[in-house]
């Protein structure tokens, strides 16, 4: 199952990513994506090892961010791929078919192509401006997932779509309203005063859409 809220680990505050991982499940989250840079091969291996030992004691799903290989030695539940990493179908064929595997996407045509190559899920953004990612991509907005939702449904194209960038409390109900299947967030809830009161408002948020979803299909 791909969750609705998908949570972003960064080092904050002089605390681990896998820290930050423990304060985030214990507060409601289940699905932590693991996204380090800038560091090397066994420091993300060893953060890994262990936010695989958090995710394991709450029910959490481990997705380990670009890295294929530590995804698979940790035995994590799936990886998210960026536009520059290795090819979707590749990890695939390394990491087999129970392996969940997600790909970041700017456009409809970036979602078409990574549907092709059999992702479970497509990262879709950025909704706006956000300094946590570095050459960012123009924004979409509300309109921009309108359009794209708009587009796939009419092509018969299922697949989940999270909603990430600069994503607020206050912008998730309107996100959801376009189609968008979930969220992305990181800094919204890393440097939140209150993680635990931040995951719930936004847990909340999520299952209003779908309320809302289900009394539009009648």
């Amino acid at each position: 199952m791909i969750e609705k809220l998908q949570y972003i680990t960064q080092h904050l505050n002089g605390k681990s990513h896998s820290e930050m991982a423990e304060t985030a499940c214990r507060s409601g989250v289940r699905w932590v994506q693991l996204r380090m840079k800038d560091v090397s091969f066994e420091d993300y291996l060893n953060e890994a090892k262990r936010t695989r030992e958090i995710c394991k004691k709450y029910g959490a799903k481990l997705i380990i961010n670009d890295h294929v290989e530590i995804a698979k030695v940790v035995n994590a539940d799936g990886v998210h791929l960026g536009k520059t990493d290795i090819d979707p179908a590749k990890a695939r064929s390394i990491l087999g078919q129970k392996f969940i595997i997600g790909g970041t996407a700017n456009t409809l045509e970036d979602i078409f192509e990574l549907h092709e190559k059999g992702v479970d899920y497509v990262g879709l953004g950025p909704f706006r401006f956000t300094a946590t990612k570095k050459n960012l991509s123009p924004v979409l907005g509300l309109e921009g997932y309108r359009k794209i939702i708009a587009i796939l449904c009419e092509n018969g194209i299922g697949l989940p779509v999270i909603a990430i960038g600069g994503i607020q409390t206050e912008d998730i109900k309107e996100i959801v309203n376009t189609g968008i299947y979930g969220v992305a967030i990181a800094s919204l809830i890393n440097k939140s005063e209150n993680m635990a009161d931040t995951i719930q408002k936004i847990i909340k948020k999520l299952e209003y859409g779908e309320i809302a979803h289900s009394r539009q299909s009648f």
